[in-house]
């Protein structure tokens, strides 16, 4: 089933301009990073795909279920910008903890959850308070959390924010084993070089407009031919962001 956005328009408040406008847009399947700068209206799209928000106007659906439906968030995960380690409650618990508030029992919740773990290399950090861990172990057990349910799309808001390189090359390696393991990835970031190159899709959002949407192939193609191979992802979105800026 593709996830999709349907002549949708938001605003954060009634006297406030909208964020998104008219915007119709599916999720293809596979990974798809969702690039553009701060304040375009990334994190705003992903809360209506996630159904954390629901539009002013339009409809957000996966297949026939719509984003208000107790199915619809059973089948869609969203880890937001910001993880936050629960007080007093270890790894394997705060991920069980999601699972019951997605509506599993206790016991689903707390098997699920040791295999979610296993899933994002945190298996030995399982009876790790959560305050004691490293942000980038915590951003895993956000994703963990996020995949105790077995959603079917999984959305990223600016998952590598804060984290250094190393950690960094172990969240792309992670995200690229779920796509293997059949779990459709939306990825936000403003940083290109956040798997631009090992995506399947490339999605870019300039002032709440999608301005291109298609392979990653087809994105790098927008680089001019004479610019270095580790930089024509840089050179596609500058080109893209460029043609947006003048077409505006």
């Amino acid at each position: 089933m593709s996830l999709a956005l349907e002549a949708v328009s938001y605003a954060y408040g009634r006297r406030t301009r909208r964020i998104l406008s008219g915007l119709s847009y599916t999720v293809p399947a596979g990974l798809t990073v969702l690039l553009g700068p701060n304040g375009a209206g990334k994190t705003t799209l992903l809360k209506l795909a996630a159904g954390v928000n629901q539009p002013t106007a339009g409809t957000v659906r996966l297949g026939h279920l719509a984003s208000r439906s107790k199915e619809y968030r059973q089948k869609v995960a969203w880890m937001p910008q910001s993880i936050t380690a629960m007080t007093g409650l270890t790894a394997r618990e705060q991920v069980a903890y999601t699972g019951w508030l997605k509506g599993m029992n206790r016991r689903d919740a707390w098997d699920a959850a040791a295999a979610a773990l296993e899933r994002v290399q945190m298996g030995d950090h399982a009876d790790v308070r959560t305050k004691q861990l490293s942000g980038g172990q915590l951003r895993r057990v956000g994703v963990a959390s996020a995949l105790v349910h077995g959603a079917e799309v999984l959305l990223l808001d600016e998952p590598t924010a804060g984290m250094d390189p190393t950690q960094r090359r172990v969240f792309r390696d992670l995200v690229l084993r779920l796509v293997t393991d059949d779990v459709g990835v939306l990825l936000s970031t403003h940083d290109v070089a956040d798997l631009a190159e090992e995506s399947d899709h490339v999605t870019t959002l300039t002032a709440g407009r999608i301005t291109f949407s298609g392979s990653t192939a087809e994105f790098l193609g927008h680089a001019p031919a004479q610019v270095p191979e580790g930089r024509r992802a840089e050179a596609a979105y500058t080109a893209l962001t460029s043609a947006a800026g003048t077409a505006a």
